[in-house]
């Protein structure tokens, strides 16, 4: 009787006990947790400069590539015309009030705070980043000119009445209060109009080519006499297809130049705040 009830004490002392499932685990000193932190710190700003260069780098090529080769093919294919009969190649240089309405648009651009001239030109800067930031700038306003010579008619009194609406809409925006998102709306539609009204009102008007002007009279007496009156130049309806591309690469150009650039002293950035 002892030995069970010896047995049964044991059993019932071995049940009080729980049996516990873990791992050793190793404590870190204190010494090493700094080091791990120190490591990690290390990487992510290592991570974070890479991503800044790289970063700067796109800047850079977008501003010094890029934009200069979308305003100089704007400025390329804007006095491109194809002729009525043969489809050759022919250039028209702009005319003088062409230039006179870029300045202008140049300066409502300053205004408007799309390019803001006091970041783009500085005695921090080295001579050669001003010079590359007046180049670019150069080539923002030969593309403006070009822009414009598309967009005008050639001769004649569409010229002159065009060319006046061009001039009292650039003019009364000199005046008003405009901010960077108003001012290329308006812009926008101003250019637009002009597209529509040489391209697709004009064109409709000219007479197509023909060498014998009295069966052209017969064939088509209004757009003859329109064409007589109006002093309107007969070109290929491929010219239109050229400059309606050359107008969205002109606004594309728009969007991608940057309002401001900060120069370091070893590496170039952008930086674009326009809204959208």
């Amino acid at each position: 009787m002892d030995s069970a009830a010896e047995n049964k004490k044991e059993t019932v002392d071995r049940n009080d006990f729980q049996i516990v499932e873990g791992e050793i685990l190793e404590v870190s000193t204190g010494a090493s947790v700094e080091d791990s932190i120190e490591v990690k710190t290390k990487i992510s700003t290592r991570s974070q400069k890479r991503f800044e260069n790289q970063k700067s780098k796109t800047a850079v090529q977008t501003i010094y590539l890029a934009v200069p080769f979308v305003f100089l093919t704007v400025t390329l294919l804007g006095g491109l015309r194809l002729s009525a009969q043969s489809n050759d190649f022919l250039f028209i240089k702009p005319a003088l009030v062409c230039l006179i309405f870029a300045a202008i648009t140049l300066v409502l651009f300053f205004r408007a705070n799309l390019i803001r001239v006091k970041d783009w030109f500085s005695e921090e800067f080295s001579f050669t980043a001003n010079a590359a930031n007046a180049l670019v700038l150069f080539t923002l306003f030969t593309a403006s000119t070009q822009i414009f010579n598309a967009l005008l008619p050639e001769r004649g009194l569409p010229f002159w009445i065009v060319a006046f609406c061009f001039f009292w809409t650039l003019w009364n925006n000199l005046f008003a209060d405009f901010d960077t998102i108003k001012l290329l709306k308006s812009l926008g539609a101003l250019l637009g109009i002009a597209f529509v009204t040489k391209y697709l009102i004009l064109a409709n008007l000219t007479a197509p080519a023909n060498d014998n002007w009295l069966k052209g009279l017969w064939e088509n007496p209004a757009r003859e006499t329109f064409t007589y009156l109006l002093d309107l130049p007969t070109f290929s309806a491929g010219t239109g297809y050229i400059q309606f591309f050359t107008l969205a690469l002109y606004l594309i150009g728009l969007f991608l130049i940057p309002q401001n650039i900060k120069t370091g002293s070893t590496q170039t950035t952008a930086v674009s705040s326009k809204p959208l």
